[in-house]
């Protein structure tokens, strides 16, 4: 893009990508550099999904700018229109007549989430930028200069956190951010994920315990309590779950009762604590049953059932790695 504005060539640009990756930031840090700030209005028409684009914009203001030239100013005008995805049929079929016709004198840039939303009539128009996600690379040398320039106070564990539950959004990451260092003065990993209402890893892990090495009743009893203390969704405590059972990273303590005749009593009353992962066969069955409790949960359906139903998929398949072990 720097290379095209410093050779005056700069095209119809399509930026698509994930929220929060600096899309808009890097087109109007474009405009601020064709333009200076007293021709800026008058050569740069920005308009987002929050203003009208129907069909009659696009026909109305959208073509009187692009087809006026200025008569002091060589060069081309920029019209940004933003959320572009949200524009409908009719409104993109009449725009890339536009786009055709008044290259000499406007250059349009799209802006938009996905890109399949967009007619193929304007994505072969306009050369296509993808941004993606931001790494933590990216993100913790400004996440940094922020705390800094604002004084907050944030431990390593915290910054951790911003990253891992913004996924690569920066405006998300900014706002986790701020609401906690409001909220709390001291922005630390626990701090974040109650900020946000995210279940922590030790949450997870205790649900997961009690999943696999309580009776059914003391489970669901356990984790309802967990639920209503802290204010958790069954939708976040599911994305967690299947995140540690699709990657089998972390191995799952069983306890396993031995319970056999021939055993003294003293031994029948101990556990063995045994180390188990699970076999791909069973994790395959856990994560059908992960994803059709999630589609019903989408669907609108009773928190207590599917939280009853997660349970029994998590002890049915213990007794599984049991009797296989």
């Amino acid at each position: 893009v720097q290379r095209f504005i410093s050779e005056d060539r700069l095209p119809h640009l399509l930026l698509y990508g994930p929220p929060g990756t600096g899309k808009t930031s890097t087109i109007l840090a474009c405009a601020r550099q064709l333009y200076r700030e007293r021709e800026f209005g008058s050569m740069v028409l920005e308009l987002n999904a929050s203003d009208d684009r129907g069909i009659d914009i696009v026909r109305g203001p959208i073509l009187s700018f692009a087809s006026t030239r200025t008569i002091f100013k060589k060069g081309f005008k920029l019209v940004i229109l933003d959320e572009a995805d949200a524009m409908t049929q009719d409104a993109q079929n009449a725009l890339r007549r536009v786009i055709e016709k008044f290259t000499e004198n406007t250059r349009f840039c799209l802006i938009c989430n996905y890109l399949s939303k967009i007619i193929p009539a304007l994505q072969s128009r306009c050369t296509r930028f993808r941004f993606g996600p931001l790494t933590p690379e990216l993100m913790v040398p400004r996440l940094q200069h922020v705390i800094q320039e604002e004084g907050v106070d944030v431990t390593e564990d915290g910054m951790k956190a911003l990253v891992t539950l913004s996924s690569g959004d920066m405006r998300r990451a900014l706002n986790i951010l701020q609401s906690t260092s409001m909220a709390f003065g001291k922005v630390t990993e626990e701090n974040v994920y109650t900020c946000t209402g995210h279940p922590l890893k030790s949450d997870i892990a205790n649900i997961l315990d009690w999943m696999l090495n309580q009776d059914f009743s003391t489970a669901y009893r356990k984790i309802m309590e967990l639920k209503t203390l802290k204010g958790l969704a069954l939708q976040d405590i599911l994305t967690e779950i299947h995140l540690f059972v699709h990657r089998g990273e972390h191995r799952v303590r069983l306890q396993i009762i031995l319970e056999r005749p021939n055993f003294p009593l003293a031994l029948t009353k101990c556990f063995l604590l045994s180390t188990v992962d699970f076999p791909p066969s069973i994790r395959i069955q856990l994560l059908i049953k992960l994803a059709d409790i999630e589609y019903r949960l989408a669907a609108g359906t009773s928190e207590k059932i599917q939280l009853s139903s997660l349970i029994a998929a998590f002890q049915v398949t213990r007794d599984l790695v049991v009797a296989e072990a």
